[in-house]
């Protein structure tokens, strides 16, 4: 089962899960080590908290869209995602944990009030997407449970619930299927039937293990628990 065939309910309680996965992560980091990098490059774990606290403004301009029916875009212009993050980074460590929790409750506000009616409402991702707005589940979901890894502190993939870690790799696999992407690399997870990326390419390249330490590979996140092509590099997803 992946993630959108659960209830909406489910969906909703499994991103809240992941919000307070992220929140005991970032409680355990003092003030100081929010300037110390992060599992991704270029970033420090304040760049990283003002992502995820501005993602979830972005992601309440969706349900006000639902809501109202008026558009209102994830950002006004390409640019301003990346100029937030920029500008949130030189925040104090008490303005950012802050913002997190601010923007935090707004999207739970948001979730809550949304009407039955507007869950099928269609707005638009800032990739491009048309999506009902009942995609944020899933969109906030791999936010909060992948950044808390990246905040790299003791996260793991392995705490994730199997059908967030299923469905990431369901995302990620199409996302190189799209891009044509991966050809020759075949995944197997231990106890599942492998998955050729491109399946009309010969097999040149084979990742195996846990489904936890598979997806971290796939997802960019490095070769931590593999049983085989540790050496690979995963083509890039987003």
């Amino acid at each position: 089962m992946s993630f959108q065939d659960l209830p909406l309910a489910e969906r909703l309680l499994i991103a809240r899960r992941g919000t307070a996965y992220f929140a005991q992560r970032l409680a355990e980091l003092t003030d100081d080590d929010l300037n110390s990098d992060t599992l991704l490059s270029g970033w420090s774990r304040k760049h990283l908290l003002a992502h995820v606290g501005y993602n979830a403004a972005a992601l309440c301009r969706l349900l006000d869209w639902a809501a109202t029916g008026i558009e209102t875009p994830m950002y006004a212009s390409p640019e301003q995602r990346g100029t937030e993050i920029d500008e949130g980074a030189t925040l104090s460590a008490a303005a950012l944990r802050n913002l997190f929790d601010h923007t935090v409750a707004r999207l739970d506000e948001k979730w809550r009030h949304l009407p039955a009616s507007a869950w099928h409402a269609q707005v638009r991702t800032a990739q491009g997407r048309l999506v009902p707005v009942s995609e944020t589940a899933w969109m906030r979901t791999r936010e909060v449970w992948i950044h808390a890894v990246d905040l790299g502190n003791g996260g793991r993939f392995g705490d994730f619930p199997d059908v967030v870690a299923d469905s990431l790799l369901t995302d990620i696999v199409g996302m190189w299927q799209k891009k044509d992407l991966g050809a020759g690399l075949v995944l197997e997870v231990d106890g599942c039937a492998p998955i050729a990326v491109q399946p009309d390419s010969p097999t040149s390249t084979k990742v195996g293990g846990s489904l936890a330490s598979v997806v971290r590979w796939a997802a960019g996140r490095g070769a931590v628990g593999l049983t085989s092509g540790a050496d690979a590099q995963p083509p890039r997803w987003l």
